[in-house]
């Protein structure tokens, strides 16, 4: 939320620093995230004096410059070339010195130096007004006043003003400090309390306010009363559309909103002083001068201010003529029934909507307006009143006209305070403070809390309209340990805790350990949503996804079904910055519901990889990633994890061009692959990526295998080679499973060193060469058993493959 300084201090006693004001109000729970100096004119002017023109005559080189005197200070004249036509002798102009800085309307500041024109020396500028940011002319110098005296600095003559403006981070429970007023209020209590006198809020509501006599022009009826409490509205005639007063528009203009209208623009401003959305309907497109709050039928049709027909819900609460909807209550205005610049009369609404009932219209109709994202947080509702009247009286003063009958204020059933009881032991073991009653009673009054009762076992409160919030003792305490000031807790010289003991650690241990390996490669962790968008998946996919009842946005409607599509967003995003070489893993849940409507989450690690795995320096190339990379990250994931038997078996999978599953016995326990074209354009990724999803509970659960010790044998292992020809759709696997299964026990492992395919081999044929390890931990394997071995693997090769011995 954006909050000017200017604006701020008009409703506090006394003006703070601003420095000092950002600490306020960060410890009273409002954290400013940024304080930034707003200047009317850049620069504000600083540097530069008032002179005189003392002589003013013509360049001997340049026919278009003059050669000029200029006294600012009664000593030394400053001499100053001048390209000006309107420069004269007994001129009081503005000088820029040597040394000073101008900020022009357009371009760089400039810093002045004193320099030689056309041979003669300049000490100095004699300014115009786009030069300096007094305006956009550049027709000649800017001339002062004859009065003017020589030496005075011009910001003390235009005085242009500077504002602060604070960025705060606002949690969504504080829909009291929405606005100017609310941020004073909480100013004023921490100043009260930390000053020790108390300090009122400098509010803008009218002592007096006076309707005519004459009949309301227009009536009110509400028909759906729990969606719209409080409604009250008032007639103002004969009023003038043009612009707002330069006042108006500086105050808008600097929390960065652009001046609309008078009518617009108090409306606005009303909304960011008191929190209480506003809306002005065109008094003579109201059809039978009746205003009715209601709900239309489902699927009735309505246009709205963007011109945009919109179909609308049972459920979505309407402002209504005697004929047609008029306004999306809360939310949104109709095309039809707006102010418009010729408007001359209108009738100004300002109402209680319920919080629920404009969320979900809001969110179903992608209108996330002002108002709306304060009606859905809760208005204090004893403001309507209140606040219509100081509008009332503004539009009156700035756009003319006057009000129509009396003020409509249609309250069928008056709210009841909430009434909360908050124990002083319940005080204490949540803030860790004794607090003295005196002390708890003065905040909670200078916030606005009615205090019923008070004593040394509890304190009880009625809580004021303002803070809808707040309905648990917990809210009470936070409300007095932030006037307080979070940094004043009491920290306790001894700390007791209990230490917890977890049952199932070791599957977090093995998470860290293979955090630990992933990052060791080189791999970052992420964290992405969980909420995600529905566009982004199939039917298929949808059916079986979870659904957001009550979405943020319209564009994170759902929790996530699987990793890949975060994943993806986080590469687009590092690809659209120039960051290629990406290696990046995560852990986290998806959620899957059945068409029993039972609900699932499952812990996945999914891994991604981009560009090269290899950076070029002066001593290799560049090396890219590829299938076969994330096999061996995939194969040590395996081993880390001690599972015993795996497979890793060709799949077709929707989202890659290929990929492989990867198996504990029968079960899947996850998959890897190369993505496709389709897969990355729906993220906007134009690189290659490799991905893994590995089901995480499946792989703990799958069986492992016993660490065992052993010596290092003292035979030596023998290493033998062979080079078989094979079948083109023969895999390594099932070479490697081959050798595995003959029941030889001396064999240790079998490794694949080459591929070779050509022609000469045969059609459809491939060369694979294999090593085998032989060892025996007893004795000295001879070379007649390693033949044996070695005869055995080829006759098993020949029978099963149909393999021959490449010489």
């Amino acid at each position: 939320m954006t909050i000017s300084y200017n604006w701020l201090s008009e409703y506090l006693p006394e003006r703070i620093d601003p420095a000092k004001l950002s600490g306020v109000l960060t410890s009273i729970g409002l954290e400013v995230e940024s304080m930034e100096a707003q200047e009317e004119i850049r620069g504000g002017l600083e540097g530069l004096i008032a002179g005189e023109v003392i002589t003013c005559d013509k360049h001997p080189d340049a026919d278009k410059l003059k050669l000029t005197t200029v006294s600012v200070n009664g000593e030394r004249l400053l001499n100053i070339v001048c390209g000006a036509t309107n420069v004269a002798a007994g001129q009081k102009v503005i000088i820029a010195p040597v040394g000073a800085t101008i900020h022009p309307v357009k371009g760089d500041p400039v810093k002045l130096k004193k320099a030689k024109i056309r041979g003669a020396e300049s000490e100095g500028m004699i300014c115009a007004e786009d030069e300096i940011g007094l305006g956009t002319s550049h027709d000649g110098i800017y001339i002062l006043p004859p009065d003017t005296v020589p030496g005075t600095p011009i910001a003390s003559i235009f005085k242009p003003k500077t504002d602060f403006i604070y960025e705060i981070g606002l949690t969504p429970n504080r829909m009291d400090a929405m606005s100017h007023l609310g941020v004073a209020k909480d100013v004023c209590a921490w100043l009260s309390y930390h000053n020790k006198k108390e300090t009122q809020v400098q509010y803008p509501y009218p002592a007096g306010f006076n309707s005519t006599a004459s009949n309301n022009p227009v009536s009110v009826s509400i028909e759906n009363s729990d969606a719209c409490r409080r409604y009250s509205g008032i007639s103002i005639s004969d009023i003038t559309v043009t612009d707002s007063p330069e006042w108006l528009k500086q105050k808008l203009q600097s929390i960065g909103l652009n001046p609309i209208n008078n009518i617009v623009d108090i409306t606005n401003f009303i909304l960011h002083e008191t929190g209480q959305p506003l809306h002005a309907f065109d008094a003579d497109k109201i059809k039978g001068n009746k205003i009715i709050v209601k709900n239309l039928p489902e699927g009735t049709t309505f246009i709205t201010l963007d011109e945009k027909e919109r179909k609308l819900s049972a459920e979505d609460l309407m402002i209504c003529n005697a004929e047609e909807g008029m306004c999306i209550a809360g939310v949104y205005g109709g095309a039809n029934s707006g102010v418009t610049a010729t408007t001359k009369n209108i009738f100004l609404e300002s109402a209680w909507f319920n919080p629920g009932s404009i969320r979900k219209t809001s969110l179903k109709h992608g209108l996330r307006t002002d108002a709306a994202s304060r009606f859905e947080k809760g208005v204090d509702i004893s403001n309507t009143v209140k606040v219509l009247q100081r509008t009332a009286l503004l539009i009156t003063e700035i756009a003319g006209g006057q009000t129509q009958g009396d003020l409509i204020d249609v309250y069928p059933a008056p709210l009841q305070k909430t009434r909360v009881v908050l124990p002083k032991d319940y005080l204490k073991k949540l803030s860790g403070k004794n607090y003295p009653s005196g002390d708890i009673e003065f905040i909670l009054k200078q916030l606005g809390f009615d205090i019923i009762s008070n004593n040394e076992i509890q304190t009880v409160v009625d809580v004021p309209f303002s803070k809808p919030d707040i309905s648990l003792p917990a809210d009470i305490v936070e409300e007095i340990m932030r006037i307080d000031g979070l940094d004043n807790v009491d920290i306790p010289s001894l700390i007791s805790i209990t230490p917890s003991v977890e049952k199932n650690y070791s599957r977090f241990l093995r998470r860290e350990k293979l955090s630990d390996y992933l990052t060791g490669l080189g791999f970052f962790e992420i964290f992405t949503n969980s909420i995600t968008n529905s566009h982004l998946y199939t039917e298929e996919v949808l059916t079986h996804s979870v659904k957001m009842i009550n979405s943020l946005s319209a564009e994170l409607d759902m929790l996530r079904p699987e990793m890949l599509q975060g994943g993806l967003q986080v590469i687009a995003h590092n690809l659209n910055r120039k960051n290629t070489d990406l290696r990046l893993f995560e852990f986290g849940k998806t959620y899957t519901v059945s068409a029993e409507k039972r609900y699932t989450e499952a812990m996945h690690l999914a891994i991604y990889i981009a560009g090269n795995t290899v950076e070029q320096n002066w001593k290799s190339k560049p090396v890219k990633a590829d299938f076969f990379y994330l096999k061996g990250v995939i194969e040590k994931i395996l081993m880390l994890t001690g599972i015993k038997l795996y497979t890793i078996e060709p799949a077709q999978k929707e989202n890659c061009k290929n990929a492989a599953l990867i198996k504990s016995g029968n079960k899947t326990i996850g998959y890897f692959g190369e993505l496709n074209d389709k897969t990355l354009r729906k993220s906007d990724v134009k690189a290659q990526v490799f991905f893994a999803d590995i089901h995480w509970d499946d792989l703990l659960a799958a069986k492992t295998r016993e660490i065992e010790y052993r010596e290092i044998s003292k035979f030596p292992a023998v290493m033998r080679d062979l080079a078989l020809v094979v079948d083109k759709n023969v895999s390594y696997s099932q070479i490697e499973g081959i050798a595995l299964s003959g029941k030889i026990a001396e064999l240790r492992s079998v490794q694949l060193f080459d591929v070779f395919e050509s022609d000469k081999l045969g059609q459809g044929k491939k060369s694979m060469a294999v090593s085998f390890m032989f060892q025996d931990e007893t004795r000295t394997l001879t070379d007649k058993e390693i033949d044996s071995f070695m005869q055995k693997l080829v006759s098993a090769y020949e029978s099963s493959v149909g393999a021959e011995i490449r010489k």
